[in-house]
């Protein structure tokens, strides 16, 4: 049976929250539900090689280290979105792209789900485990109801706001769905499961 991220020791645990109060109620079980399904991710690219984590294992243009790499960017994005809103966030006229041309915000996105030859699985965990902490810290102190407006993208209702709460709530199922991608392309790569 393979071991899961709860049973990782403690060299290996996704993170850990740096906050100077311990977190009670609403934020201590947001913590551990983030610390767990970070667990998951990062169990998924244990023992990796860089080679193997640029591997595509099904016909996906996923790859195990692509997903750790858009992971940790997507939380990042999110964790400044908490504090500033989507003012840092680039304006983007999505209706008028020209998609053979796309401008460099959008062209770069495609290079945030892949492990480019000048980076390394090692690298990127590392990276993320950097954000996940600035996130605790976030979750540990922010007033979790305030709330921002979203940025404009076709994806999001118009004029919609998100609550740090609700943030928190999406960087959760980011990270699960994405945990869940990497555990299908590890056991197409050499069988290793996240559970069972």
């Amino acid at each position: 049976m393979s071991q899961t991220p709860d049973t990782l020791s403690p060299t290996e645990s996704a993170d850990s929250t740096t906050a100077t109060a311990t977190p009670a109620g609403e934020r201590a079980e947001l913590l551990e539900a983030l610390r767990k399904h970070r667990g998951f991710l990062r169990f998924a690219v244990k023992e990796l090689t860089d080679e193997q984590a640029r591997t595509r294992t099904t016909v996906s243009e996923l790859t195990l280290g692509g997903l750790v790499k858009h992971v940790a960017d997507v939380e990042a994005q999110w964790a400044t979105f908490m504090v500033e809103g989507a003012g840092s966030a680039p304006e983007i006229d999505w209706d008028s792209i020209d998609w053979s041309n796309p401008p460099a915000e959008v062209a770069a996105y495609a290079d945030s789900h892949r492990l480019l030859d000048n980076e390394t699985l090692e690298g990127e965990l590392a990276r993320y485990e950097q954000v996940a902490r600035h996130t605790d810290d976030l979750v540990a102190t922010l007033d979790l109801d305030t709330a921002h407006a979203l940025p404009k993208a076709p994806w999001f209702e118009p004029d919609a706001t998100w609550s740090v709460r609700r943030t928190v709530l999406h960087i959760l199922a980011e990270t699960s769905q994405h945990a869940g991608h990497a555990d299908i392309i590890r056991e197409s790569l050499d069988g290793q499961k996240t559970m069972g």
